[in-house]
């Protein structure tokens, strides 16, 4: 019985002497990576990108090859890879020093080096060694078969194995199967076989030293910064794998993984993989430009709307080159839709115009403008934007195409909100969820290039990814499904990778639910849902000038009476056709009933904010825009911008010409000139007449300030022909 004992334990000692002198042998120069893939696709590109990056040498089998192997995202199969493996190993199944890995390829980033890969083999002391998992796939039946493991996971993953090629080679000649019997099955068997398992000296990664398999283990896997790199650290075994695998339905946290991993995106560098494969057009003539399919959607009413459709006249990207597409599912907007096309139908010729009259669904639409670049083998680029995007860059169509990518949009979020055009997850039931980098990115706190799971209201596509991997795709019809559902849900399971840039500044997102289509001029009440737009529209763009060039900006035509710009001349012209439109004009009597004493010591023939419902928008135009000039002009003093007066005054000959002296009941009062002298009136103006000083040119669009109280005794000199409009308001009374 010893003498026995001392035999096994003297072939152990031979057998394990002669795998470590196989180990001491290892070599970078000899590992071979091999891999399995019929086309190159997004995924496909990712893992040659990160292969490269460590130099392996990767071999590929199967590229333009029909694929056999069935449905193994959905079901059993994937026989065809060990067919080409088997033929491949051959070549060297003589090879002792050869070390060979097999992977998946289109759900796989390396995330280290050969010589980390051939250390962790090495010290794993076996000569076979496969990834390992917490399911037992595909024949649940066989789970009670395995070795018990006391830490890590337990079962045989077939996505990932690694070992000397001559055992390798000796293995997969068993496989006598056909294309579509499963792979996993295959090796799960030869593993469970003891005899099997000895002779290649196989075992399993059971703490993913080497291999990680995401399925079953997302909550482990968080990602480690290191210097310039990234990894993926499992916590559960404070293991670094080399090889990331996304299986079964984990592709999506792998697509977040690889915007990070190895060095796609670095604190040190920022984005690594940014400028790789880049397009330029920088001379191209006007005719050698992409053609790009334009398609506009207008599903429901959208403030902003004519600024909208101007911008597509002022993108940099030759009109020649657009073709356009425009559904209007809103009757409203008809009116905008006919003015652009009376000014710019020169621009776009050839464009289409869809409206509420065709009676064409969202979907149906949608599907409608993305087969025409499907049917046009001259459509290079197909561009989808909705009426909620303030695309402000010009340059947007070209850097969206330099990018190359299948399908990329532009990072859009609403002013000052984390509500965005993306996703950075999805929920277990594939709705929203916030992936954990989705505010830093929203933020531009990380600029790069990222992979997504949702992108929605503007993106472009390449035609040529329209007329293959999506050709036989229904992109946005599914009952039940909104399209912008279908659509990501179309794309991601077609493998294509769906990009959001936030390397430049593309614009905004427009916030639409308080948008009341029943005012006259309904843009004006979006001062607090839609800050910037408003400021666009309505504010004057000398403006912030006051702050910068006070000299040439701001006038003093008398003793502390200031005189700048204010209002656009929309803005002044959307006021006064609002309160024409109104005409609840008071009679300029004493007896006034909107006041709280039912009496005004001074009365005008005027029109009072809350008449309109337009008094809180009024006091955050005060907040905003009044408060910060006041507090320059007049220094030490911090408005409160509170006003309980604010209204517009009419002065014609024939009803109001002038307005007696008086002095105002306020801390400091806004004149606001909404018309023109000379063109809208004559006469008019402001007299002070404690200074005896005059202004009677007041500017469209222009304010005087000055104090209400005490010293500012003034008057308003006669009109003499047409109506003069001013906007008043008495500040903190």
């Amino acid at each position: 019985m010893l003498s026995c004992l001392l035999l096994g334990l003297l072939a152990l000692f031979f057998f394990q002497s002669s795998v470590s002198a196989d180990q001491r042998r290892l070599s970078p120069e000899n590992v071979l990576v091999i891999t399995a893939a019929t086309e190159e696709t997004d995924g496909f590109n990712r893992f040659m990108r990160t292969a490269r990056e460590f130099k392996y040498a990767v071999k590929v089998l199967g590229l333009g090859e029909q694929w056999k192997g069935g449905d193994v995202a959905r079901t059993v199969g994937g026989g065809q890879k060990v067919r080409w493996l088997k033929a491949e190993l051959l070549k060297h199944s003589d090879n002792k020093d050869l070390v060979v890995m097999f992977v998946d390829s289109y759900d796989v980033i390396f995330a280290s080096g050969p010589e980390e890969l051939l250390s962790k083999f090495s010290r794993l002391g076996h000569r076979v060694v496969f990834s390992a998992e917490g399911f037992c796939w595909p024949d649940q039946r066989l789970a009670s078969k395995y070795p018990e493991v006391h830490s890590g996971k337990r079962f045989l993953n077939s996505g990932g194995f690694i070992g000397f090629a001559s055992d390798l080679s000796s293995m997969v000649q068993h496989w006598k199967y056909k294309d579509n019997d499963d792979d996993q099955l295959f090796y799960t068997k030869i593993y469970l076989d003891k005899k099997q398992r000895a002779k290649f000296n196989i075992t399993l990664d059971h703490r993913s030293r080497i291999f990680q398999n995401l399925n079953g283990a997302v909550e482990e896997v968080v990602l480690k910064f290191e210097r310039a790199k990234v990894r993926a650290r499992n916590v559960a075994y404070d293991t670094l794998p080399v090889i990331i695998h996304g299986n079964g339905p984990t592709k999506l946290q792998l697509n977040y993984l690889g915007n990070y991993v190895p060095s796609a995106w670095t604190f040190e560098n920022g984005c690594g993989i940014c400028d790789d494969d880049l397009l330029f057009f920088n001379d191209a003539p006007d005719k050698d430009m992409p053609l790009v399919y334009v398609a506009v959607f207008i599903e429901h009413a959208t403030p902003f709307m004519e600024e909208f459709l101007d911008r597509l006249t002022t993108l940099n990207y030759p009109p020649a080159r657009i073709r356009l597409f425009v559904h209007n599912n809103v009757v409203y907007h008809e009116r905008h839709i006919q003015k652009f096309w009376e000014r710019h139908r020169d621009l776009f010729p050839d464009a289409l115009l869809v409206g509420p009259e065709e009676n064409l669904q969202e979907n149906k639409a949608r599907a409608m403008a993305v087969e025409a670049c499907k049917k046009d083998p001259e459509c290079d680029y197909y561009f989808s934007i909705d009426s909620d995007v303030a695309l402000t860059n010009p340059d947007t169509l070209r850097i969206l195409i330099e990018e190359n990518k299948s399908v990329i949009a532009p990072m859009l979020s609403r002013h000052g909100k984390l509500w965005s055009n993306f996703w950075g997850a999805l929920s277990p039931e594939g709705f929203y969820s916030r992936s954990e980098d989705y505010i830093e990115i929203v933020q531009a706190k990380r600029m790069g290039l990222w992979n997504v799971p949702y992108i929605t209201q503007a993106y472009l596509i390449k035609g040529s990814v329209l007329r293959s991997k999506l050709s036989q795709v229904s992109l946005y019809v599914e009952e039940g499904m909104d399209p912008d559902m279908v659509f990501c849900r179309s794309i991601r399971d077609q493998g294509v990778f769906m990009f959001v840039s936030n390397r430049d500044e593309f614009g905004r997102l427009v916030a639409s639910a308080n948008f009341n289509t029943s005012r006259l001029h309904p843009d004006m009440w979006q001062i607090f849902d839609n800050p910037v737009d408003w400021k666009e529209k309505y504010i004057s763009e000398n403006y912030s000038k006051i702050f910068e060039d006070e000299k040439n900006f701001v006038e003093q035509p008398c003793p502390d009476v200031y005189w700048f710009p204010v209002f656009s001349e929309k803005m002044c012209d959307h006021l006064v056709e609002t309160m024409e439109h109104n005409g609840e004009w008071s009679g300029g009597k004493h007896k006034d009933e909107r006041l709280a004493g039912g009496y005004e010591n001074v009365p005008t023939v005027d029109i009072h904010m809350n008449q309109i419902d337009f008094e809180k928008e009024w006091l955050k135009f005060l907040k905003e825009y009044i408060a910060p000039v006041t507090e320059k002009l007049y220094p030490g003093y911090y408005p409160k911008a509170q006003a309980i007066m604010n209204f517009v005054v009419r002065y014609r000959p024939d009803e109001q010409p002038s307005l007696r002296p008086h002095h105002d009941s306020s801390t400091f009062t806004i004149n606001i000139a909404l018309n023109r002298k000379g063109v809208d009136y004559e006469g008019g103006g402001c007299r002070f007449l404690r200074y005896d000083c005059l202004v009677e040119s007041p500017r469209k669009g222009w304010s005087f300030m000055h104090p209400g109280r005490l010293t500012h005794y003034h008057e308003g000199l006669p009109t003499t022909t047409g109506t003069r409009y001013i906007m008043v308001s008495f500040v903190d009374p």
